[in-house]
Parts: C-alpha cells; structure tokens; sequence
C-alpha cells in the first residue's frame, strides 16, 4: 500500500483515556461493537485534520508535527457536553464535546495549512485500516473533512461509540500529552499511531 487514510490527533492523558474507554465499554453493553477503543488500538483521540497520504510522505509530516508541538502549549481543555449524532446510515455515534478554545482553533488550522501540501482527499477502502468491509459513512467523513469539518466547522471532540449515553459531573479538564499522525480504520478510529511528538507542557 502506498497510500493511506490518516488523521492528526491530539492524544488525551492517561486518566481522561480511562475514562473514555470505560464510557465506551457502557456503550458496548447495549450497542454495536463497531468502534471498540482501547490502549492498543483504536485509540482515543480528538482529531485535527483528516485526509490521505502517500507512504513515502510519513518522515516529512513527522518533521512538520515535531515543529508544530514546539509551538504551541495547549494546557487544560473542558469537556463540556455529551453531543449524539446521527450517520449517513441513520446510527446513533457519541462523543463527548470539548470546548473550542482559540488556541485549539488556532492549532486546529496551523494543522490544516501545514497538511495542505500532503494531504488529498480521493479515499479509497483499501487506503482504511480495517479487517473487514468499510463503511459508507468511513469514506464520505474523510472525503468530506475540509468541507465539513475545517476551519469554522471545527467541532473538537472525542468520539465514545454507538449509541446513547449519559455523562455526568461535567465539565471535566485534561490535558493532552501529545500530537499524532494515526492510521485511520473503519468509523474513523484511529488503528496505529505512524508519527507523534510530545506537547510542550
């Protein structure tokens, strides 16, 4: 394979992780298991910029993340709600809701522009990481990202699974300890991480 579905990401701490898979296990007791997170793979995250990618590109991008997490100190960031949406095939996905800081915006579109020169977005199942057959609504997201959820549609988030579920204590604040270019599989988790660099504190 020479090309793949990747997806810059923000990797949430140790104890905000926890609490996002145990969320994900609740969801799992009532609910498909198409989107299964844990440590190892398809891991949590808060995306930044989708697209596709040639092989060959992965030690440039590494070099553009490891220059982009020396610039930015993004500190604490709030959970701030529960947010449920409907897929293209009429499935309930959760996640939950960060707020939308202008330094998270800003890091947000300093990941768009620098993506520009390596990212295309003509996705094809065979770019996904996946076992299995690829969802519709896998290739129509990734295709779709600049269009519908770049710049002011950035809408940061963690995605929980299918189905409903209630969170309460909010809002809750983490951090978040690195960036990451993640191999994209089915439901546009994120399989394998193929470059990170650590976040200034």
């Amino acid at each position: 394979m020479t090309e793949m579905a990747v997806d810059v990401v923000l990797m949430p701490d140790d104890e905000m992780t926890n609490i996002v898979i145990g969320a994900n296990k609740k969801l799992l007791e009532k609910n498909p298991d198409k989107i299964v997170l844990g440590r190892e793979s398809c891991l949590p995250h808060i995306s930044l910029a989708m697209g596709c990618i040639e092989q060959k590109q992965l030690a440039d991008i590494g070099v553009v993340l490891r220059k982009i997490a020396g610039e930015f100190s993004i500190g604490s960031l709030r959970i701030v709600g529960v947010h449920t949406h409907t897929n293209v095939v009429g499935e309930k996905v959760s996640a939950l809701r960060i707020e939308n800081t202008n330094l998270l915006r800003s890091l947000h579109e300093q990941v768009m522009t620098s993506m520009k020169p390596y990212f295309s977005y003509d996705v094809t199942e065979d770019m996904v990481l996946s076992d299995g057959e690829v969802g519709e609504s896998t290739l129509l997201w990734i295709k779709n990202y600049p269009a519908q959820s770049s710049y002011e549609k950035f809408f940061p988030h963690i995605t929980l699974g299918y189905g409903e579920i209630l969170f309460e204590n909010l809002p809750i604040d983490f951090t978040v300890t690195k960036i990451a270019l993640c191999h994209l599989g089915n439901h546009c988790t994120c399989r394998k991480v193929l470059a990170a660099a650590e976040l200034t504190a």
